[in-house]
């Protein structure tokens, strides 16, 4: 469960802008509908007065209000995103800057050995716990003991909560840095 959990919880983070957007979206719409209400409402009323020429005139302006409020809804949503682009951008030529500082008068292979570190402790991980695995497949087997009680004790909670873990800690990073 707690596998199942967690996995679950890293991959929903990831979705948690475009949530954000979709109840960022159904407000605007709402919003929009209120508006169309409220015209329509204004319009019946202006022609049951007789204010034809008047209604037709508030028509036009309503039309170049939702034009506007379009294009201004539009260039704000472009500047926002324009602004996350850029600041992730920032980020990151400042993260490398760093890295690149770091670098400075250091031998080859401890550049390398930097640059490798992420995918040295997840293959690190994972082949101890298939050493561990093997460990236990040859204990089992010279103590005959039953294969669902072995199956048990190479694959319980705890390891599929390890196992998880080490997948997210590889693949999430490069999942959402996409």
């Amino acid at each position: 469960m707690l596998t199942l959990l967690s996995t679950l919880l890293s991959f929903l983070m990831g979705g948690l802008p475009k949530l954000l957007d979709f109840f960022q979206d159904k407000a605007d719409k709402k919003h929009e509908l209120e508006l169309a209400r409220m015209q329509t409402e204004r319009e019946l009323q202006m022609l049951e007065r007789g204010y034809v020429a008047q209604a037709k005139l508030e028509e036009i302006k309503l039309e170049e209000l939702k034009v506007q409020t379009d294009a201004d809804k539009y260039a704000s949503d472009a500047q926002t995103k324009g602004a996350v682009i850029d600041a992730q951008k920032a980020e990151m030529q400042a993260l490398y800057q760093h890295d690149m500082s770091l670098n400075e008068g250091t031998s080859l292979w401890v550049k390398n050995l930097r640059a490798a570190t992420r995918s040295l402790i997840t293959f690190g991980f994972f082949l101890l716990l298939c050493f561990i695995d093997l460990g236990l497949i040859i204990y089992g087997f010279t103590h005959k003991v039953e294969f669902t009680e072995l199956a048990d004790m190479l694959w319980d909670s705890n390891t599929a909560a390890l196992f998880a873990s080490i997948i997210a800690f590889h693949f999430g990073g490069r999942a959402f840095g996409k």
